[in-house]
């Protein structure tokens, strides 16, 4: 089969998504498939298989930033790429963004297969947009959804059936990792984009808690952006426990997993999963995270993990607490989590997406 595989977002940029198209690129290949990306990207990226258009301009979203290419212009450029490459289904990731995906959804010869990934509370964007996507959601002939919460959010305003596929990840490539050269401690460990959502403040505050019991605890951050400013507001006594390793690419990831005994996961809401859990479980680490709705999709409080009220750094100290000092707990969740990692392994996942092509081309047969 041969796939056209779009991302909204720049290429040249780190972000769930253009993880998830790359591992599925990859992934549908070893299967057999024929694949071509197409994204907007800020520098030219000689990748094969991957066709840049159009340049993305940085846009305020979700309380994130995102890298978006919103410039009709491009739209000519991702019509010939799909007549060249001649796909027989079109899959679309986030296509009511307005950049590459959308303008690929409209102009697609071939069956389209949409990826939702986004939750939110509400969007008025979207329901003021919703007369004009209608058309477009109407058009679709397979819809995916990465988790019930993402489901939830887009069925607000478009009912209508959508199949439920996780997010995939390279299991054994974290699980294994040899271990990173850290300093020593008990290494509880955080990764993400240093943005207000992502709680980073609130793993600053619930460290001050955490040191009292376990002197020896250091917070490891695997990441960088505006909440930064956390780490140099903590006192003296936090902030010398506090390794800050700026931004780390996925592929060098693993081994900061593997050093670490507690994974830490504080994102205040609009999470729609949680790729980052998955991969910490992949390397046998338990979770001490926020009970939002696509956190505890991937991680089962109790099982997995320890989920504690979003915000709350009294309660996430005390569910690093428990998993530092009680090592039944620990190795008991531990184990809970390698296991449940091998749902979301990037084999299980690609099959049930190449299920969905399947139905979809045979509906544009029809």
């Amino acid at each position: 089969m041969r796939i056209a595989l779009v991302c909204p977002y720049a290429w040249d940029a780190p972000g769930g998504v253009q993880l998830q198209v790359r591992g599925l690129a990859v992934h549908l290949r070893d299967r057999g498939h024929q694949t071509m990306v197409i994204a907007p990207s800020l520098r030219n990226w000689p990748e094969p298989g991957v066709t840049i258009v159009g340049r993305p301009i940085r846009i305020p979203f979700n309380g994130s930033i995102a890298p978006i290419c919103p410039d009709p212009r491009s739209r000519p450029r991702i019509r010939a790429a799909l007549r060249e490459f001649a796909p027989d289904v079109v899959h679309v990731h986030e296509p009511f963004v307005p950049s590459t995906s959308l303008y690929a959804a409209l102009s697609s010869p071939a069956p389209v297969v949409a990826t939702f990934h986004s939750y939110m509370e509400r969007s008025l964007l979207l329901t003021a947009a919703s007369p004009v996507l209608a058309r477009l959601w109407h058009r679709l002939a397979g819809r995916i959804a990465v988790s019930r919460a993402a489901a939830g959010f887009v069925q607000r305003t478009f009912p209508g059936p959508l199949r439920i596929v996780p997010n995939g990840v390279d299991v054994d490539r974290f699980r294994r990792s040899g271990p990173a050269h850290l300093p020593p401690g008990r290494c509880v460990l955080f990764v993400s984009r240093l943005e207000p959502r992502k709680g980073f403040r609130v793993a600053v505050q619930a460290m001050s808690d955490v040191l009292r019991r376990v002197p020896d605890a250091l917070l490891v951050v695997v990441g960088d952006g505006p909440e930064r400013k956390a780490h140099a507001e903590a006192p003296t006594a936090v902030r010398e426990r506090i390794l800050m390793l700026g931004a780390v690419s996925n592929a060098e990831l693993p081994p900061y997993l593997r050093a670490s005994e507690v994974f830490l996961a504080p994102a205040t809401g609009r999470e729609s999963f949680g790729i980052v859990l998955v991969e910490a479980m992949a390397a046998g680490l338990p979770v001490a995270g926020s009970d939002i709705p696509g956190y505890r999709e991937v991680v089962r409080n109790g099982v997995e993990g320890l989920l504690s009220r979003p915000g709350d750094a009294d309660a996430l100290a005390d569910s690093v607490l428990s998993l530092l000092t009680n090592s039944s707990l620990r190795g008991r969740l531990r184990e809970a989590a390698l296991q449940r990692a091998d749902r979301f392994r990037w084999e299980r996942v690609a099959e049930e997406v190449e299920e969905v092509y399947r139905e979809a081309v045979t509906v544009g047969q029809a």
